[in-house]
């Protein structure tokens, strides 16, 4: 159900320098933290402990993690560009190696800028939601059976059918309920199959993992995504797993949405790491499927991606019906419901 930003370029460094911390939180109950609330807004509601500075020191470490992966593609292209033929090198101006190396440096010099960029939205980040790490605490006892929120009814065997026109062609998204769960730090989660289209041919195949607690917010605890081009799987980017190398749950539809709730969606640091933010309630939106006047629209964003924005609107009763790109104006639109 979780439409994400585009993908990002992913660091190994990351996930080897999340090892040391995964068995902290790899069994049902985490240490620590604030229990699920009704609210997301400030830091406890969302599982920030009041530990000041903290928030703004993982920014700073993942910082140095970036710098060093971008470092280890520098030299990987360095050895690539080596290794290349004289006749694909004379197609240039100058020799071979000189091209090569030139090109390798722009490109480390821009990424060390993105990691640079990304440490400074994480900080940005702090500031809203308080200097305090994150650390939700997660007890089985808490959660309901179903999904029920108004925001985001999940109903197993409801399949919700979304059409994008897109620069590069008509995508087509279809997001089944599953009957199916999996049980993520002791939580049964409802299985969301999601399987995204291009002119007919399959570009994302995800499994999405959500759980909603008692107070009615609807928490997100991971996905399994795939990347297709061709035919070929190409790529993961994006998957993670509460409780698995440090990634943690966080709230993608709050029980109680008010204007301002500042709240993290997903947490798994240089993988996934959006965020949502409560603009407005009782928004108009008109799409395929119905026109409403009672929307509430959210602001998704991410720090693997500063600068960029995704505006999206959730109908009761109905849940998710349309996002909006603000800078290109492009807009996927729920076209139907089957059962």
């Amino acid at each position: 159900m979780k439409r994400h930003l585009s993908d990002t370029t992913r660091f190994a460094a990351v996930a080897a320098a999340l090892l040391a911390i995964g068995a902290l939180v790899s069994t049902p109950a985490l240490a620590g933290g604030a229990k699920p609330s009704g609210r997301g807004h400030g830091t406890e509601g969302n599982g920030h402990k009041e530990d000041d500075g903290v928030c703004k020191q993982v920014a700073q470490d993942t910082l140095r993690s970036c710098r060093n992966g971008v470092r280890d593609e520098y030299w990987l292209a360095i050895a690539r560009c080596e290794n290349a033929s004289a006749t694909d090198m004379a197609r240039h101006s100058d020799s071979g190696s000189d091209f090569c190396d030139r090109t390798a440096r722009e490109d480390l010099k821009m990424q060390q800028q993105d990691c640079t960029d990304q440490r400074d939205a994480r900080n940005d980040v702090c500031d809203q939601l308080g200097g305090g790490s994150y650390n939700p605490k997660i007890d089985p006892g808490d959660f309901a059976d179903a999904i029920d929120n108004r925001y985001l009814p999940l109903v197993p065997g409801t399949t919700f059918h979304y059409r994008a026109q897109t620069a590069a062609g008509v995508e087509l998204d279809d997001v089944e309920v599953t009957h199916e769960t999996r049980s993520i730090l002791g939580v049964p989660c409802t299985v969301v199959h999601d399987t995204v289209t291009l002119g007919g041919d399959l570009t994302e195949d995800t499994i999405d993992w959500y759980a909603q607690d008692k107070a009615g917010n609807v928490w997100y605890f991971g996905e399994e995504a795939k990347q297709y081009a061709d035919g070929i799987l190409v790529g993961i980017d994006g998957s993670w797993m509460a409780g698995v190398d440090g990634a943690l749950p966080g709230i993608v539809m709050e029980a109680n949405p008010a204007v301002g709730d500042v709240y993290r969606q997903e947490f798994a640091i240089g993988e996934a790491e959006d965020m949502g933010q409560v603009q407005a309630l009782g928004q108009s939106v008109s799409v395929p499927y119905g026109s409403f006047t009672n929307a509430l629209e959210t602001k998704e964003f991410s720090a693997l991606e500063p600068g960029t924005t995704e505006n999206k609107y959730y109908v009761p009763t109905v849940g998710f019906v349309q996002a909006v790109d603000p800078a290109t104006g492009e807009h996927q639109d729920l076209v139907s419901i089957t059962n």
